[in-house]
């Protein structure tokens, strides 16, 4: 589901403010670049708003930001929906005792790294990121996450690139993407 295909009239203010980049970082990749998005208050405002409207009142208790860009809309996110934030990191970054979770990418492998006892059992959880491609990103937090014994609820993400066929790879966890890219 997402409020692309549902036709919200805010949609095409926040697509059009999404500068499409050719072959960065390497040859051959459309870069999603946010970062215009985030220049006009009215497109970012909305982007949230939107995501707010879908998750308020569903008894989340934890958005989990994935590493950088799940941050910038994950934690307004919470705020608003009266949530905590919990930001899902790459490896070295967060301090103290943390629980991993490697992932395969197309080129190498990662790892996302959460605080131990940032999440209770039982919690309710939303996981948040800018852009949805292979999925393996996704994955990985689900996993996080359930293994301390969250409950994830959905995924969210602005972007979702449906050739690369990412949502295939969540086992049937929900996905809500506001648009989709070709």
């Amino acid at each position: 589901m997402s409020a692309y295909r549902d036709k919200d009239p805010r949609i095409h203010g926040i697509q059009s403010k999404i500068r499409v980049v050719p072959n960065f970082p390497k040859p051959g990749i459309m870069f999603q670049d946010i970062t215009t998005l985030l220049l006009d208050p009215k497109a970012f405002k909305d982007t949230v708003d939107l995501f707010v409207e879908r998750y308020k009142g569903k008894n989340i208790s934890v958005v989990a930001g994935i590493e950088a860009r799940g941050f910038i809309f994950g934690t307004p996110i919470a705020l608003e929906i009266g949530a905590k934030f919990v930001p899902l990191r790459k490896p070295n970054k967060l301090p103290g005792k943390v629980i991993s979770e490697e992932y395969e990418l197309e080129y190498g492998r990662d790892c996302l790294e959460m605080h131990l006892g940032a999440v209770e059992p039982g919690e309710r959880a939303l996981v948040v990121d800018d852009l949805i491609a292979t999925g393996g990103t996704l994955c990985a937090a689900m996993k996080l996450l359930e293994r301390a014994g969250a409950e994830v609820v959905e995924c969210a993400c602005v972007i979702e690139l449906p050739d690369l066929k990412g949502r295939e790879r969540l086992n049937g966890k929900p996905l809500y993407v506001l648009l989709e890219s070709y």
